[in-house]
């Protein structure tokens, strides 16, 4: 039976996906994604960047309480300070399709073991604790990173819709990606065999690329 997603904790080796906490977790949130050269963060999501923390603040204290998408901090393992967030989103049991969507990483986590862990950790939940048969990635066509990243993970490239959306002011194309749950057992093992330990050196440098 295809259930909601929860406000769980989800725990690896690198990071641990915790229910967004506004009040534990904007400031130090704030200070990694705010100021001169942070910029390109904010670029292609639907907010931002802020004028304020207290703004910020005010946003992220909506998110706590929404459902749909329903967010969670990506925290540090080691050292429990917040690296980022995403969320769950555009929810839909009766199909068994849900989407992962308003990601934000600090810079710290980006390009890190972790971050690869924190995708692989939603999408085990996703699939193996929801057991939903459909998990999309969807991205502004122009964010070549995301679409990158998308392929990175084992994503299928399905199209790009046209003037999908306005955000910012501006028409959005958008590049969309799935994930399904008949492909799940062969992109986690791919997953599992990049974060293993024995897949970096002493410098934390990967020896096999991600291959899903």
């Amino acid at each position: 039976m295809t259930k909601l997603p929860q406000r769980v904790e989800l725990a690896g080796r690198h990071v641990k996906l915790v229910p967004l906490d506004a009040a534990a977790h904007g400031h130090v949130l704030y200070a990694g994604s705010h100021g001169t050269g942070h910029e390109a963060l904010w670029r292609y999501l639907f907010n931002g960047p802020y004028a304020s923390e207290a703004e910020f603040a005010e946003w992220l204290a909506g998110r706590e309480k929404s459902d749909d998408p329903l967010f969670f901090t990506i925290l540090d393992a080691a050292s429990g300070e917040p690296t980022g967030y995403c969320s769950l989103m555009r929810i839909e049991p009766a199909h068994r399709v849900i989407e992962v969507g308003n990601i934000l990483y600090l810079p710290r986590l980006q390009r890190t073991a972790g971050a690869t862990e924190a995708m692989y950790l939603l999408a085990r939940y996703v699939f193996e604790d929801l057991g939903y048969r459909r998990y999309e990635w969807k991205c502004d066509a122009l964010n070549e990173p995301s679409r990158r990243a998308a392929l990175r993970y084992g994503y299928t490239f399905e199209g790009v819709f046209r003037q999908h959306m306005i955000v910012k002011g501006k028409n959005r194309d958008t590049a969309w990606y799935s994930m399904l749950d008949g492909e799940w057992p062969e992109r986690k093992q791919a997953f599992e065999r990049w974060l293993a330990e024995s897949n970096f050196d002493a410098e934390g440098r990967q020896k096999s690329a991600l291959g899903c």
